[in-house]
């Protein structure tokens, strides 16, 4: 999934220091779970929704590009100036006057859903703060993401943000005007960075600077900012047409070419020579506390990176040993690490000849779980899924991913697949990712989000752990459905769960360990048997350190949880109970999650 604006956690201590809710399970009775007072204060619930508007009216503006892709379409004419040092800092003024604020709220006279938002609210401002000392701003753009690479994949008008109307089009045309700017922006910051010993690893630079060639053209007609001119609805007039088609070319021949023109040219010649040529953030400056407050933010848990690791190795073994029941049903006796290499070399999994081709296996999949889900689920979005092949522009770099829809219901949610030679896409794997992007996963958590009764910032925003654990705790589910029964689906749940682990061992061993990109790509390729795969998701691990350690602690947690119930509450639990209390109040901390799920067992005995 595409990154979300995220809104992690800290640690332990945060949580019991700003909420009780999130205390441990160990400890008395979690506020969290309270009991609700007999009538909630109505003054102190609208001081506090208040708060919490404003709070993500503010998270948006600073970051109006990430409220775009998370269906917030009100700010869609900016792009921002996050990465300037002084809105940064204005930024972090703003964090600590509504931390400041929502202490003089009344929590004691929420309701149960306020008491819970205002919880993570507490939580997401304390992750953000923890911040302050890392100078993230000097690091603008990296192959997987910037914003000249994601304002080119909004030109198509099929990504996050609409162009359907003449308003929309200007508020495009008004974020490219604006494109200029953040380039020297970030120019600048970079250059800030080289002598400060802030840099992106040279491997990492290397492959994003074709990204930024590719932006440049010798014509405006040609360059892919243009795109939206060749793309006019018929409803426009002619003379709307006229106009958006001159200040179009205008705008990309005068400003937006000579400024990626001059990025391009910068990463080639200046910064990519003075890029670091270790791996690891600990690397630098003050790297290793970065490190652990990226851990901390993406697990929000106290996990060490040691703890992590280690976690991930047994993860391996267990894993493997799945490998060694399975390869025999497939014709592979080998030994259980050479399966997925094996996988790789055999023609009947690798079927397709058109990207088409793979997309119908994917709505077939729709439709099959469509008649499954229904047992498993009482909690299910109201916003449908479409299925598209990920823009030209960024296959070969992006992964697989979801979009929200729109909060208006004007934009389905989105599984964007991406094929970049449909020979060479495997067949073993898709109903796991589709189970994991689309639904159960992704899609029911995040759609359904959108249509609960709760603050915006919480509609829009979330951690990695609950997302990602959560979508790879619904690829599990596929067992119970019966969508593993043919061993190739089965190796293609395990190869994925395999991907999730072995994430846990070389996350923290480059970042942690002293682990080169080198090693890691050695690792995963032994591990996965893809070499570009292995290559691809390290460099991915290089530039968003702890992300993908989210997901395994995520859905670890989960299935712990679920255990526990079934064990506790045997005949009386019921899946579709157990999915309702996890999704039901929307995206929280793990230890939040865990506080609810024993509330449950408690009131279900």
């Amino acid at each position: 999934m595409k990154h979300r604006i995220t809104l992690g956690a800290l640690t332990a201590a945060v949580l019991l220091a700003y909420a009780p809710a999130y205390a441990t399970a160990a400890a008395a009775k979690p506020a969290a779970v309270e009991k609700a007072p007999a009538k909630s204060d109505e003054a102190a619930k609208k001081q506090f929704w208040t708060l919490a508007d404003e709070y993500y009216d503010a998270i948006a503006k600073y970051d109006p590009v990430g409220a775009t892709q998370n269906g917030d379409n009100r700010f869609d004419d900016q792009i921002g100036s996050a990465i300037a040092p002084a809105t940064r800092a204005k930024q972090f003024d703003l964090y600590r006057a509504f931390a400041k604020r929502l202490q003089a709220v009344p929590r004691a006279q929420l309701n149960r859903g306020d008491r819970i938002s205002y919880d993570v609210m507490a939580f997401e401002l304390k992750t953000y703060l923890a911040y302050e000392p890392f100078p993230e701003h000097l690091l603008p753009i990296d192959h997987m993401g910037s914003m000249p690479v994601t304002l080119a994949n909004f030109s198509s008008g099929d990504a996050s943000q609409p162009l359907t109307t003449v308003k929309e089009y200007e508020a495009y045309l008004n974020r490219l005007n604006q494109l200029p700017a953040w380039v020297e922006q970030a120019i600048a910051n970079m250059k800030e960075g080289v002598a400060k010993g802030i840099t992106q690893p040279k491997a990492i630079m290397t492959a994003a600077l074709p990204q930024f060639q590719k932006l440049v053209s010798e014509t405006p007609e040609k360059n892919i900012y243009f795109t939206p001119v060749s793309k006019f609805p018929a409803s426009f007039s002619d003379a709307d047409k006229q106009r958006l088609a001159a200040a179009y070319r205008a705008t990309v021949a005068d400003k937006v070419n000579p400024a990626i023109a001059k990025l391009a040219a910068f990463v080639e010649k200046e910064y990519i020579p003075a890029c670091r040529t270790s791996t690891g953030w600990n690397a630098l400056p003050n790297g290793e506390a970065w490190y652990k407050a990226r851990i901390a933010d993406s697990t929000t848990t106290s996990k060490t990176a040691e703890e992590i690791h280690q976690t991930g190795l047994r993860e391996v073994a267990r894993i493997q040993s799945e490998f060694a029941k399975v390869g025999p049903k497939l014709g592979y006796n080998g030994p259980a690490a050479g399966l997925p290499g094996w996988i790789a070399q055999q023609p009947q999994f690798f079927p397709f000849k058109t990207d088409e081709e793979v997309l119908d296996v994917y709505r077939k999949l729709d439709k099959v779980l469509d008649t499954k889900l229904p047992a498993m689920f009482t909690l299910i979005p109201k916003a449908k899924l479409d299925l598209r092949l990920e823009p030209e522009l960024s296959r070969d770099t992006a992964s697989d991913h979801y979009t929200a829809p729109a909060l208006d219901g004007s934009r389905p949610g989105v599984f964007w697949s991406v094929v970049t030679d449909p020979k060479k896409y495997g067949s073993t794997g898709m109903n796991t990712l589709y189970l994991h992007e689309g639904k159960p996963g992704h899609h029911f958590h995040i759609a359904l989000m959108q249509e609960l009764d709760m603050p915006k910032f919480r509609k829009f925003g979330g951690n990695t752990a609950f997302t990602e654990g959560w979508a790879l705790y619904a690829e599990t589910l596929g067992k119970e459905m019966g969508m593993f029964e043919d061993p190739a689906q089965y190796f293609g749940h395990l190869s994925d769960e395999m991907l999730r682990a072995v994430r846990l061992v070389v996350d923290t061993g480059m970042h942690a360990k002293g682990w080169t990109r080198e090693q890691s790509i050695k690792y995963m390729t032994e591990t996965l048997g893809d070499e570009a795969v292995a290559r691809n998701q390290t460099e991915r691990y290089m530039v968003w350190p702890a992300q993908a350690l989210a997901y395994k602690t995520g859905s670890l947690k989960i299935q712990e949880l679920r255990a526990k119930a079934e064990q506790a509450l045997g005949k009386k639990f019921t899946l579709a109970k157990f999915h309702a209390i996890v999704l039901g109040d929307g995206t929280v901390p793990l230890a939040l999650l865990e506080t609810k799920v024993d509330a449950w067992i408690a009131s279900a005995k």
